[in-house]
Formats: C-alpha cells, sequence, structure tokens
C-alpha cells in the first residue's frame, strides 16, 4: 500500500484563520487540534453566511479578503490534489457570522425561529391545511414531507412531535403548535394508553397499525432490537410529549398518567435487589427474566436507567416542584455517577450490563462500542441535575467526559462528533475504530451542544465555549434542509447530506421532531440566559384550578440557583405582579378558565 495519498478527493476543514495572504490566494488554517492546512483560495470560491431555516442564501463571495481575519473560525470545502506534498483548492467557505467574533447562532432569537420553522415543517407535513387530526398522523414522512405507504402510527413518535410542538408554544406563543400538542397527547390517552386497574399503573402500546377506519393495536414493539417485548425506552419516551405540554397546561390527567406509568417502572421494570431498571419485560407476565426476551433478558442499560431525565422526569419536576420527582433523579443520577464510568479500560463510559451490573460486550449491534452522544447527553444532564442538587461526584463526572471527548468522539478535521465507535483500541491502533461509519446524526450533535453549552453556562471555560460554538457551527451549516424544511438525519463526514434507507426520511422509527425541537429549546434558554446574559420570554395557558395553590411554575430547565429570575409577567396580555421572582413561581389568579401567562426571564448578573 503507497504510503501517501495518490488521489484526489473533496473533503471539508473546519479551523481558525492564522494567516491569510491575499495576493497569493493562500489561506492557512488551524483545526481544533492545532494541526494548520495551506488552501488555496485561487480557484475563486464561493462564499456564504450560515443562514437559519426559512432565511435566504447569504452571498459572501465579494467580501472574501476582508473577512479572513486572524482567529475567525469557518469551514471550507474544497479538493485536496496529491501534488506537491498535497495541495488543497476550496471550492466553497462558510464564514459563521459577520464580524470575526460572531456567530449568528448565539443571535436571541437564532433558535426560536428554527423551532417555528421545524414545528411549521411537520404541522404541514402531517396535517396539510386541513384541521389537526391524529388519524391522519404517519410515523414514516418522506424527505420533502409527504407521506409513505406506512399506516403505522407509533405511540413513541406521537409523543416527540407533541414534545417538539409543545417547546415551540412554550418559546413562541403560537395557539396553533398547542393545539397540536394538545390534541396528540389526547390522541396518545384514547388510542395509545393501557389503564390496569387491577395492578394500579398505566402502560403504552408501541402503536396502531390503521387501514381506513379500523385500527389494530401494537402490544409489543416492532423495532428489531426489541422485537416482542416491552422495551423500557418506549414507555419512556411515551411520556416526553405529554410532560412537556404539561408545563405549558398543567392538565392534571397528564400527571395522572405520568405518575402510573412510573408505578409500571417501580412495580415490573425495578431490580429490588441490584439497583437499576431493566431495559425489557415480556408481554405476558411483565417479567424481566423470562427466557422469551432472549439476550434482552435481565439486561440494564443507559436507556432504562439515565432516559428517564431528559425524557420527562426534570420535566416533571419542574412542572411541579415535587420532592418525590427529585429523589427519583438523584437515584437515576448517583445510579450513573456509579455505574457507568469505565475509565481504567476506555475513555467512554459504560451502557450495558448485566443484573449484577457486571459489563454486557456481546449484546447485539452495541458488543463493546460507545455511542458517542450518550456520553455526551450524561455530561449534559449530570450538570442539570448539579443545579438541582449538587454533588462533586455529578459536577466531576461531567467535566471529565467534556475534557476527555473531543479527542476520541469528535471530528478535529472537519468539525461534528461521530456516530458508534469501538471503545477499546486493537492491538497498535492509533485512533478509536468507527463500528460502520463515519457519518454524524442529527441527535448526536445535540447532545455535544447541550453539554458544552450547559458546562460553559455553569462552570464556565473557554475550552467549553469552544466546543459549544463548534459543535453549533457544524449543525447549523450542514443540518438544515434549506431546500425541503426540517433537519438532516445524517450527513457524511464532511458535512454533506446523507440520503439512502431510512435515513432519507424526516420521520421514522427514530426521528419526529424531539431532539430537533429540544436542541432549539434548550440551546435558546443556555445560550440566552447562562451565557450570554439575554432576557428570554415564555409562555404557558394553564388551568389555574388544575395547579395546586394556584402556582404555575416557570423556570424553562435545571438552572443553577439564583442566575435566573422573572422581570415581567403577563396575564392575557395585561401586566400581573403576583409572582415570586426569585422562585420563579407566579399565583394565578382565582378563575375558572385558561389564561394565557407570559412570562419574562431575566438573567442575575454574576
Amino acid at each position: 500500500m503507497a504510503d501517501a495519498v495518490t488521489f484526489s478527493f473533496s473533503d471539508t476543514i473546519a479551523g481558525y484563520v492564522t494567516r491569510f495572504d491575499s495576493g497569493a490566494r493562500l489561506l492557512r488554517l488551524k483545526t481544533s487540534d492545532g494541526r494548520e492546512f495551506e488552501v488555496s483560495l485561487a480557484g475563486a470560491p464561493s462564499a456564504e453566511l450560515v443562514r437559519n431555516l426559512d432565511e435566504p442564501y447569504i452571498d459572501a463571495s465579494g467580501h472574501i479578503d476582508e473577512m479572513l481575519s486572524p482567529g475567525r473560525f469557518l469551514f471550507v470545502y474544497g479538493v485536496h490534489y496529491p501534488e506537491s506534498g498535497g495541495r488543497f483548492d476550496a471550492k466553497r467557505l462558510v464564514f459563521l457570522g459577520r464580524g470575526a467574533e460572531d456567530y449568528r447562532f448565539e443571535e436571541p432569537s437564532w433558535w426560536i425561529k428554527q423551532i417555528e420553522s421545524l414545528a411549521d415543517f411537520y404541522k404541514r407535513a402531517q396535517f396539510g391545511d386541513g384541521p389537526v387530526d391524529f388519524t391522519e398522523y404517519r410515523t414514516e414522512i418522506r424527505l420533502g414531507g409527504d407521506k409513505t405507504a406506512s399506516h403505522v402510527q407509533e405511540t413513541d413518535t406521537i409523543s416527540r412531535l407533541v414534545y417538539g410542538m409543545a417547546s415551540a408554544y412554550l418559546l413562541t406563543g403560537k395557539d396553533e403548535y398547542l393545539e397540536v400538542a394538545e390534541r396528540g397527547t389526547e390522541y396518545l390517552r384514547k388510542h395509545m394508553r393501557v389503564v390496569d386497574s387491577e395492578e394500579d399503573v398505566v402502560f403504552w402500546y408501541h402503536g396502531i397499525s390503521v387501514d381506513g377506519d379500523s385500527e389494530r393495536k401494537l402490544f409489543t414493539s416492532e423495532f428489531s432490537d426489541d422485537y416482542d417485548a416491552i422495551p423500557m425506552y418506549e414507555q419512556i419516551y411515551a411520556l416526553a410529549g405529554p410532560i412537556q405540554t404539561y408545563r405549558v397546561t398543567g392538565d392534571v390527567r397528564i400527571k395522572n398518567d405520568a405518575d402510573a406509568t412510573i408505578r409500571l417502572f417501580d412495580k415490573f421494570f425495578f431490580d429490588p435487589e441490584q439497583g437499576g431498571y431493566y431495559s425489557h419485560i415480556d408481554p405476558i407476565l411483565f417479567s424481566a427474566d423470562h427466557e422469551s426476551l432472549g439476550e434482552n433478558a435481565e439486561r440494564k442499560n443507559w436507556n432504562s436507567v439515565g432516559d428517564h431525565a431528559p425524557a420527562y422526569l426534570i420535566n416533571l419536576y419542574l412542572a411541579t416542584g415535587d420532592q418525590k420527582y427529585a429523589d427519583f433523579l438523584e437515584y437515576t443520577f448517583d445510579t450513573i455517577a456509579d455505574k457507568f464510568p469505565d475509565y481504567e479500560n476506555s475513555p467512554f463510559v459504560q451502557e450495558r450490563f448485566f443484573r449484577d451490573w457486571s459489563h454486557d460486550t456481546a449484546h447485539s449491534w452495541q458488543q463493546n462500542r460507545a455511542v458517542v452522544g450518550h456520553n455526551l447527553k450524561i455530561a449534559w444532564n449530570l450538570m442539570r441535575m448539579n443545579s438541582l442538587k449538587a454533588k462533586p461526584e455529578y459536577e466531576q463526572l461531567a467535566k471529565k467526559i467534556g475534557e476527555i471527548m473531543p479527542a476520541v468522539g469528535s471530528d478535529v478535521q472537519r468539525g461534528g462528533w461521530y456516530d458508534v465507535v469501538e471503545r477499546i483500541k486493537d492491538g497498535d491502533q492509533e485512533a478509536y475504530r468507527f463500528a460502520w461509519h463515519d457519518r454524524k446524526a442529527w441527535w448526536q450533535q445535540e447532545q455535544a451542544i447541550l453539554a458544552y453549552l450547559i458546562l460553559n453556562g455553569t462552570v464556565g471555560g473557554d475550552a467549553n465555549l469552544r466546543e459549544a460554538r463548534q459543535a453549533q457551527a457544524f449543525y447549523n451549516t450542514f443540518f438544515l434542509d434549506h431546500d425541503e424544511g426540517a433537519v438532516y438525519f445524517n450527513v457524511l463526514a464532511s458535512g454533506t447530506p446523507y440520503l439512502l434507507g431510512t435515513e432519507r426520511l424526516k420521520g421514522s422509527h427514530s426521528m419526529s421532531m424531539y431532539h430537533s425541537a429540544e436542541l432549539c429549546y434548550l440551546s435558546a434558554v443556555y445560550n440566552n440566559l447562562l451565557v450570554n446574559g439575554r432576557e428570554m420570554d415564555f409562555h404557558f395557558q394553564p388551568d389555574p384550578t388544575n395547579l395546586p395553590d394556584r402556582v404555575l411554575r416557570v423556570s424553562p430547565d435545571l438552572l443553577p440557583a439564583g442566575s435566573v429570575r422573572i422581570a415581567s409577567v403577563e396575564i392575557d396580555e395585561k401586566p400581573y405582579t403576583d409572582f415570586d421572582a426569585d422562585a420563579l413561581t407566579v399565583r394565578l389568579p382565582d378563575v375558572q378558565s385558561r389564561v394565557k401567562v407570559k412570562v419574562r426571564l431575566r438573567p442575575v448578573t454574576k
């Protein structure tokens, strides 16, 4: 095999300008890990400014020379030629802001506008211009928003759509989004919910298959990893959308469903002897050790132990302030901090376990592999929990993940974050090998962005801010679909959209607005309230009679105590003063109907 690359190829370089020779048309870029590349601009490349969804193309080709100032971060896409040791000819430049220190995704309304566009896309794709009728909902949505022939309605994908719409309402106050969220919640309760009065629990069908006016219930999972079983994560994510809606409306029926589903978790998934939650139970006996479960019998994993927190539990606590949910969160993160680190063997956490917490390194597709985004998701959620109840082990583990992950999970050449990699290097390997490919999934970029934003917003650090900006830059440059709307599922390592198979879809078993909307909601919160010190508005529409003592809790996330306070409140578009600014609560008027509440939050100067 030749020692050097002897063929041409197209690729991307993400880097910081160190020098630009206008006369020679030569640019030097330094990547995030300190390597320098010389880039030729002699071929008159195009240049543009990063743009949000629904924004027009912003040409910067006539401003290249004045914008290439030292220190500016940008993306260069071009062609490598194997000449004179290697030559890279730029074909496209993407600038992240007008000034060298400007990043457009830090604009106060950037993420709010993005979630509006997402909500409009999915509302149009599912319901067209007609009424919001969830009998028309389909799990599979094509690239442009068209529906496929599949008539399966999965519980979790409806819940994820509901989450996105409720989040869009929280940020915008647009009634059309809340209508979708509430109707979707009602549809889930009517068609997917099972109330087991004898066991005093609620569980959720995998989904229903619709054929005209008839529907066939799908009790167990149809997904290959979980086939013919009841997986914990499907029950968890059935709550995601309704609970986010509950934050807006205070509908006590939703809370009752959540409490009954948590009783299901504690009665059938919880391991009282070894601790933690099993990943699957069988559909007949609701047993975690039944032989019909095969390799899923008596197993525990990240989804069954940790996904409670981001999917529904943090939001349930935010809406209620109930200590029992805080205790559940503490148990969750104590378990993660105790069981998941495996740094004597790998820079990645362990994600799959047998009943006794010994490591399961031969399970199905995962084997002894790391999902990069799960590591980042742990760091992000540990810092959220640390704001509720600070523990050294939470912050230490989150910071350790933040420090370790860029070198082993990110693409230091092109930007962005990888998918699944081997947890251990073999022999003389210098890099952790990709399990299947070097593509980058939209949801894993979300985990990186939120992890480094909250790390920077809580413990500070230039490195955390740099990683947050680089991750946001890659996502907003390459994942936004400016032709059809919404975001791509996967891109190639270079940032080019990957549009084959199920990864071509905008709606699937794995994708339905949840991660993209969660990213918008919390990026807006962290960028504005924690990082850049800007005020934000949030919208609610509760019935005061549903809330204990008519108290509405308006904290947007688990943020450091005292970091944010209420600046003002409007009810039905009129100023209102009965609120506790520091407790982030509003005592609603004594009325018998729903009210529209607009709350402005202000960061407290550090």
